[in-house]
């Protein structure tokens, strides 16, 4: 379930001839809508500790001129029929795709470590990434400065209680929520990995258009950059 703009977009994208007020009408009889239930959360990770933290880099500037310069992170949780699931993701905020994620039934340090994991492997940032977080023990343990220190990246980390801080990530887990997860009865965690799977690998990141990108989705936004780049080289 889709907004309205996104809705017609996709509808115009395939020489479809129909309005904006035919696309409104279109998605009001048929109920195509998202189940927003909360505006936002209060932050799930602890950061009550003494572990070492790191400074604000962003400030929420949510702007970059390239991929791989900015990955947010951040953790959410959701219900099933066995409990309660714990989803962590890393978005790249320049493309707004989601370059790594790991689902598991706790938040402990190993579920974000899987998610960064994933998105070094198939993405191989090169050194002087900022890595921006909340500043959950999580993300200030060890074994995660460890692995940022690994791959060079430089860590940030929004002020203690503010999730405006981390937004662009706290977006993401509103979306997939409102589009996917409360239209959803989940009867295990294999179940909800792999309809997450599709919406994140086959509809978000490939097919889901993004006000923010004119209305591109993270893969057509970043194929141009890619081609354009190239032009310039």
């Amino acid at each position: 379930m889709i907004g309205l703009d996104k809705l017609w977009a996709d509808v115009s994208d395939q020489g479809c001839p129909c309005g904006r007020n035919r696309a409104y009408k279109l998605q009001k009889k048929h109920q195509l809508y998202s189940i927003r239930k909360k505006p936002f959360r209060v932050c799930l990770t602890d950061s009550n500790h003494n572990l070492p933290k790191a400074p604000n880099l962003l400030n929420q500037e949510f702007t970059v001129d390239r991929p791989n310069a900015v990955w947010v992170t951040d953790i959410t949780e959701f219900k099933i029929a066995t409990g309660t699931l714990y989803l962590a993701a890393v978005k790249d905020i320049f493309h707004k795709e989601i370059v790594g994620w790991a689902l598991a039934n706790h938040m402990r340090t190993e579920l974000c470590l899987e998610a960064l994991r994933n998105a070094v492997k198939r993405h191989r940032p090169v050194q002087g990434l900022i890595h921006h977080s909340d500043q959950g023990s999580q993300y200030c343990s060890a074994a995660y400065i460890e692995e940022l220190t690994k791959h060079g990246m430089v860590r940030s980390m929004s002020r203690k209680g503010n999730c405006w801080d981390n937004a662009c990530a706290e977006t993401f887990f509103s979306t997939i929520k409102s589009e996917r997860i409360h239209h959803r009865s989940y009867k295990n965690m294999e179940e909800a990995r792999q309809d997450i799977f599709w919406y994140i690998e086959g509809f978000y990141n490939r097919q889901r258009r993004h006000a923010a990108l004119g209305y591109k989705t993270p893969a057509s936004f970043l194929k141009k950059y890619n081609e354009e780049l190239r032009q310039a080289a």
